[in-house]
């Protein structure tokens, strides 16, 4: 087995990533290797912007660029999952697919691909420091909540089949409303007027992390004044720092 010391990381507190690196040349069959991983980033963590498993990843690709070998992506994500208990799908890159975040398994993939949403996003906690998620306990969901997500899986079906934004939005709406029980957005039911006044399609919430966002159809004609709306609407209720972008770029 790789003797862990024998991989130094840099940050030193990037201990997930430290443990993908390892994992990585144990799956490899190269465990008397070591090195010594350097992370640059500007992705803050605690947010929900899934900093962790892009540090998980590159480690693990630092990891097959050094030893010359490329491991499938079900073992990268059955090992960014060993490594930081619960993984984005980052891994999967465009693929439109229901993942298993504490399995590491693709439960479906869609045929088709997302309608292109333009986004409005933002920090919701007043210190901006995010979520510790590691501290956070797994949801339990009840059975009500479980049938919810069933019908919303077949929501999301329809939505990507038929390229459809606002059925998209409801989607993102509705998993956000539910995660209100596990990891609660202040003021969220005005959150949601905000995005119904400016014309937007929904609202979206990081399920571990403290950012969310309003949605809009970005093949809209008016998507910039709904944009600028929504700008607007947010300022006046607190919230000052934004960031736009469209899901297809």
């Amino acid at each position: 087995m790789t003797d862990a010391t024998a991989v130094t990381v840099e940050p030193a507190w990037k201990a997930k990533a430290h443990r993908a690196a390892v994992l990585a040349l144990r799956e490899l069959g190269s465990p008397d290797l070591g090195g010594h991983l350097l992370i640059r980033e500007d992705i803050p963590p605690g947010r929900g912007f899934g900093s962790s498993t892009c540090d998980v990843l590159a480690a693990m690709a630092a990891v097959q660029d050094a030893v010359g070998a490329a491991l499938p992506t079900p073992v990268v994500s059955r090992l960014a999952v060993e490594a930081e208990q619960a993984s984005d799908s980052l891994m999967l890159g465009d693929r439109v697919a229901l993942f298993a975040h504490r399995e590491g398994g693709v439960i479906e993939e869609f045929e088709g691909r997302l309608a292109p949403l333009e986004v409005i996003g933002f920090g919701t906690s007043s210190d901006g420091r995010g979520v510790d998620t590691l501290a956070l306990p797994p949801a339990r969901y009840s059975s009500w909540e479980i049938e919810a997500f069933r019908t919303l899986r077949a929501m999301l079906r329809n939505a990507v089949r038929n390229v459809d934004p606002e059925m998209l939005g409801r989607v993102a709406t509705a998993s956000a409303r539910l995660n209100q029980r596990h990891l609660p957005v202040k003021d969220f039911d005005c959150l949601e007027e905000l995005a119904r006044q400016a014309g937007g399609v929904g609202v979206q919430v990081a399920h571990s992390g403290d950012v969310a966002g309003l949605l809009f159809d970005a093949e809209d004609p008016n998507v910039e004044e709904r944009a600028e709306a929504a700008s607007a609407l947010l300022t006046r209720h607190g919230i000052t720092t934004t960031w736009r972008f469209r899901t297809d770029k």
